[in-house]
């Protein structure tokens, strides 16, 4: 294969959330792959500001300023302007929204179906669900080859917008080996004010995760048990229920407090409706924490018999399975031995590699 021109959209690149640190590391471990190559591709990568700013360019790699929103006018022609004109071979968009008028070759990263199984719960206004509609149908349907990150997802992409089996590709997402049991995550439950065992979970506040629910579950479990509940997220006045003194939101954490945060917790509660993947049960199991998750969507997928499932709508049954971990501290060991082993198979230079073969297998010899 001849030297290729590679783009990267990089407009969500960030470690705060789930697309934002999967373009991270995608960028991180690909780009590092080609400078290990004998002649390695040129890699153009598009951001926003700051990440602009902030990120050092390695070798045999160009940033371009593009400050387009998504879903923003400036999306459909400032970023198309800027992608004309560095003429790639093929671009990689970690997420489906791109200029709808561009016709060069790509592969697009779909990572989930939230919006079309949830629209009432994730995009309010009827014109904003028609464009997302109209975006993810324009992305799968360009493009060379289409990645999921897990087959559950490969399957709804199937289902709901009916993309052929042999042009999706499931490249499982990876686990940063900065997550692992900490040693003295003492001043981070200080700073929180956790003064108690606690039940952990993490990520966005949004419907579909089934927040609500889990704390209609620790309200039961704290009828017999002196413990707190931790969110690493801000508390939604959207939410019928409010918080107390062992309900503690801690808003935005660093990514060594959530380590601390994992590795202290003695459990951590995964009640998600639906995931594309689900990336933190595999880092609380990473920092040696047992794991209570929803028996749905792709989370059986991706945590196999490694943690204990329930019910996501039944916050009684949440409950009881919370208490049967905390109380069992042989099923505690048991799911610490477990977890630590599996979440091993979960790498983000493997998965990185997987994409940048992919990558470079969609471009035919006409686009080099």
């Amino acid at each position: 294969m001849n030297n290729m021109r590679i783009g990267i959209d990089c407009r969500m690149f960030n470690l705060q959330f789930g697309i934002g640190r999967y373009t991270h590391e995608l960028v991180e471990h690909i780009t590092r792959l080609n400078n290990n190559l004998k002649n390695p591709h040129q890699i153009t990568l598009f951001f926003n500001d700051p990440e602009y700013t902030e990120f050092q360019t390695p070798p045999n790699t160009q940033k371009i300023l593009v400050n387009a929103g998504h879903y923003s006018y400036k999306e459909q022609t400032v970023f198309l302007k800027k992608l004309n004109e560095q003429n790639c071979d093929i671009v990689h968009f970690p997420h489906f929204n791109l200029p709808v008028l561009y016709n060069k070759p790509f592969i697009v990263t779909i990572h989930d179906l939230i919006i079309s199984l949830y629209p009432e719960k994730i995009i309010r206004k009827f014109h904003k669900h028609l464009a997302y509609k109209f975006a993810i149908r324009n992305a799968v349907k360009k493009a060379q080859k289409v990645i999921t990150v897990s087959e559950n997802t490969k399957k709804d992409l199937q289902k709901y917008l009916h993309v052929p089996p042999e042009k999706i590709h499931v490249i499982y997402l990876g686990v940063n080996p900065a997550f692992r049991p900490a040693g003295n995550p003492a001043a981070t439950l200080k700073k929180f004010r956790i003064t108690k065992p606690f039940i952990l979970h993490t990520g966005v506040w949004r419907r579909h995760k089934n927040t609500e629910k889990l704390i209609r579950a620790f309200q039961v479990f704290r009828k017999n048990h002196d413990a707190q509940l931790v969110f690493t997220s801000r508390f939604s006045r959207s939410e019928n229920s409010s918080p107390s003194s062992d309900i503690i939101f801690t808003d935005k954490v660093t990514e060594s407090e959530l380590i601390d945060l994992y590795s202290a917790a003695r459990i951590f509660a995964f009640p998600s409706l639906y995931e594309g993947f689900g990336l933190p049960p595999l880092e609380a199991m990473a920092c040696g924490t047992p794991v209570a998750a929803a028996k749905t969507s792709s989370i059986p997928e991706i945590c196999g018999d490694n943690v204990v499932y329930f019910d996501p709508t039944n916050h009684l049954d949440m409950a009881e399975k919370i208490e049967k971990i905390y109380l069992d501290e042989n099923l505690q060991n048991e799911l610490r031995r477990k977890g630590l082993i599996h979440v091993k198979k979960f790498s983000w230079e493997k998965m990185a590699k997987e994409t940048f073969e992919l990558i470079a297998a969609s471009v035919t010899t006409e686009n080099v």
